[in-house]
């Protein structure tokens, strides 16, 4: 096992936990249609894209990571049609959803893989798997009647915290098991 790049893992896990949380609470105190929550839709793409690449490029380079660099190529093109359907957000709501089908599934094939070198990777793997299915909630709902906002989003930004953290936790736990043993 490479004890750096775990090291690394349990910082990136807390750091994408932390950002997620502060978003969140971001979301929902702004105005639902406020320029504010426009930048908010926009830069979470955005900081998915570059937290994957810091970790891909941490984690052994994008060669290694294809699955997160494809994850932050996606999220670059999401933020930029996010960006461009800004004005109806049953648009931006189908649009996060497709992103959070593809990331989710490239996510859950990133925990499979590094499952087999660092173990500790099933909250990855379910968060992926969430992210699927709440991404074919979201494009259900972008068809729907009722108006979206950021807040629609929250809960999603909400769960991924939740997860990363816990990931964070697992893999603390687990070295902390180590040193003992």
């Amino acid at each position: 096992m490479n004890k750096p790049v775990e090291q690394w893992l349990n910082t990136y896990y807390f750091t994408r936990a932390g950002f997620s949380i502060a978003w969140v609470l971001a979301a929902l105190s702004a105005a639902p249609y406020s320029a504010t929550a426009s930048i908010l839709l926009v830069a979470y793409p955005v900081w998915d894209a570059l937290a994957n690449l810091v970790d891909a490029e941490r984690s052994g380079g994008l060669a290694a990571n294809r699955t997160q660099a494809l994850n932050a190529v996606v999220s670059l093109a999401v933020a930029a049609a996010i960006a461009a359907a800004l004005d109806d957000m049953h648009r931006v709501l189908a649009v996060f959803g497709a992103w959070a089908i593809l990331s989710g599934l490239l996510q859950l094939a990133t925990g499979l893989r590094r499952w087999k070198t660092f173990g500790a990777q099933w909250t990855m793997i379910l968060s992926g798997a969430q992210s699927a299915l709440a991404g074919a909630v979201f494009i259900f709902q972008a068809g729907a009647a009722a108006d979206p906002s950021v807040a629609t989003i929250a809960g999603y930004a909400g769960f991924g915290a939740f997860y990363f953290l816990l990931s964070g936790l697992t893999l603390a736990l687990r070295s902390m098991r180590k040193k003992v043993a």
